[in-house]
This record gives C-alpha cells, sequence and structure tokens, in this order.
C-alpha cells in the first residue's frame, strides 16, 4: 500500500484531507511548508493540529543562503559593468544576508516579489522543499507515495479542470481527495472529529496561509489591515529591504495595473504601489473614490466570518 502524505498548510482544506485521511485508517505522513510569510495564529494552529491528532506534523522550510552568495557576486561583478552606481552597490550588499526567514530570503536573492502573473513563490516556498525534504526521503523509504493534497474544484476554475488523481513527474501519485467537496463539507468534517477551524477564519480571512497574499481581496487585505496592522508594517519594511536589493532600487509587495498609474511620478507611483498605498485603496467603495465609511470604522475585534462561522 503506497504511503500517503498530506500537505497541510494550517487552513480549512488540508486540514479537512488530513482528517479523513485519518478516518480511512491510512496511517498519513502529515507535512507542513514553512514558508517564513504564515501569521503567528497559523503556527499555533498547526501545533494544536498535531497535538489534538496525536501525529506528528512535519516541517520543512526553503534555504536560500547559496542563492544570496551568488546574488552578492553578480552586484559586485556583473552590477559594476552594467554602470551601477557604487552607492547602490553597496546599499545592495548591505542588505544581502541571510535572514534564516524563507520568504524575505526569497525575495532579497530575486529583488522582487511575486505577482498574480508570476507568482514564484509556490514552487520556491512549498513545492521544491516538500519535495526534497519530505517527498524524496519518504519515496526512498516507502517506494510508492501518494501525496495527498486539499484542493476543491469550486475555489477556481483553473481547479475544478483538475482530476482527482495524477501522475507527477516526481513519480508520485497526486491525490485530491475533495475535490468534489463544498466549504460546507470541510467545516463538518471540522466538526465530527471535534477540530475547530483556524481561528483565523472567524476574523475576516478566507483563506490563511501567507499573510497577505499576493492575491488578498480587498475585502481581506482591509481586514488584515484592521486587526493584524503589524503585519502590514512587516511588510512594508521587507519592501523597504527588497528595494535595496532590486537592481531598479524599488520593490512592493502588490502589483499596480498599469493604466493606475498614468501620469504619476515616480514617488507617486511608489507610494501608491506600497503595501501602505494598498491598504488605503482597501478601504474605499468601487471606485476608490470615497472611502467605504462603514468599514473603516467597524469595530475589528468583533468576529467576521464569510463562512458564517459566526453564526
Amino acid at each position: 500500500m503506497p504511503k500517503v502524505i498530506v500537505s497541510m498548510s494550517g487552513g480549512k482544506d488540508s486540514t479537512a484531507t488530513a482528517l479523513l485521511a485519518i478516518e480511512r485508517e491510512v496511517d498519513p505522513m502529515l507535512a507542513f511548508a514553512d514558508t517564513g510569510h504564515e501569521h503567528p495564529t497559523t503556527y499555533e494552529y498547526v501545533d494544536y493540529l498535531e497535538n489534538k491528532l496525536g501525529i506528528k506534523i512535519e516541517r520543512c522550510k526553503a534555504d536560500f543562503t547559496k542563492d544570496i552568495e551568488r546574488k552578492r557576486d553578480v552586484v559586485q561583478t556583473k552590477w559594476r559593468k552594467d554602470g551601477i552606481s557604487e552607492d547602490k552597490i553597496e546599499r545592495a550588499l548591505a542588505v544581502l544576508h541571510p535572514t534564516g526567514n524563507p520568504f524575505l530570503d526569497m525575495f532579497l536573492w530575486k529583488g522582487r516579489f511575486p505577482s498574480t502573473m508570476a507568482r514564484f513563490c509556490t514552487e520556491f516556498l512549498k513545492i521544491i522543499p516538500f519535495n526534497q525534504q519530505i517527498l524524496f526521503p519518504a519515496m526512498e523509504k516507502y517506494g510508492q507515495v501518494e501525496s495527498w493534497v486539499g484542493v476543491r474544484a469550486d475555489e477556481s476554475a483553473a481547479r475544478a479542470k483538475l482530476p482527482e488523481r495524477e501522475m507527477d513527474d516526481t513519480g508520485a501519485e497526486i491525490v485530491r481527495p475533495i475535490l468534489n467537496w463544498t466549504v460546507e463539507d470541510v467545516f463538518a468534517m471540522h466538526k465530527k472529529h471535534g477540530v475547530d477551524p483556524n481561528p483565523l477564519y472567524k476574523q475576516g480571512m478566507g483563506r490563511v496561509g501567507c499573510m497577505p497574499c499576493v492575491n488578498c481581496n480587498k475585502s481581506e487585505l482591509h481586514q488584515i489591515s484592521m486587526r493584524f496592522p503589524e503585519e502590514v508594517e512587516r511588510v512594508a519594511e521587507w519592501e523597504r529591504i527588497v528595494s535595496e536589493a532590486s537592481k531598479r532600487d524599488g520593490a512592493s509587495f502588490f502589483t499596480l495595473r498599469a493604466k493606475d498609474s498614468v501620469g504619476m511620478s515616480d514617488e507617486e507611483f511608489r507610494n501608491k504601489a506600497s503595501i501602505h498605498g494598498h491598504v488605503e485603496w482597501a478601504k474605499t467603495t468601487k471606485g476608490k473614490v470615497q472611502y467605504d465609511l462603514i468599514s473603516v470604522y467597524e469595530e475589528p475585534t468583533m468576529c467576521h466570518s464569510i463562512y458564517g462561522l459566526c453564526e
């Protein structure tokens, strides 16, 4: 029988998938890829699941130490050949040191943040470390491996096209056992096994994991800014640090559409594209002209759940 590995994120779908694996008595291995950009509540929740389920959750995370070393060489050689100023080179070298945080280290190496069009974060922060540190050792030990993923068809048009089973180029079989489940099915599985959902779902989050995610929507970003301002300030500091490591001397966590930047000066563009600029946008009504006064003055301690968990 293949060894089942369930990829855990601390979210509702992966938790339901783990509970299903336990229910089917397949003796699953549970694995959590730490991006370094999770909310503290999610780290606490992974610990809660480990204790509640009585199963060790293996942790893995990426290491970009060698990539940053190579980037330093590029800065000292190619950047100089390209005519980059010595001041800029020195500022880049001052920040190009591994921090131990995979998320920040990856962007120091890349000199930029991901975007909705270039989501390299999932590959480098989750897929590669999971394969290298969890999947491949398991395949060597057990032979056949099934990698169970908590993906549901109703999350997006792209996911609706995914098969329930397929062979991966790693040699493992990818299994999506809750592909046709509804969100109600997912929370029902939590309730059935007496497992609490991640508390973030009652604090305005539609998804958990990276906070914020580059795909974070307007409502969710507003909730994050109200409830967790420290997360916004952390990203703002990362924008400053990654800008120093960027050849173009600028890096913003979110992207700004070209049509929204027409007529802006460079400074106006940087302010608008920054995390703080997007937080201000998240406070506005449709059309981005005036503030949504109801949401701006909403009490952030109130329970807020798009899944009806506060009812």
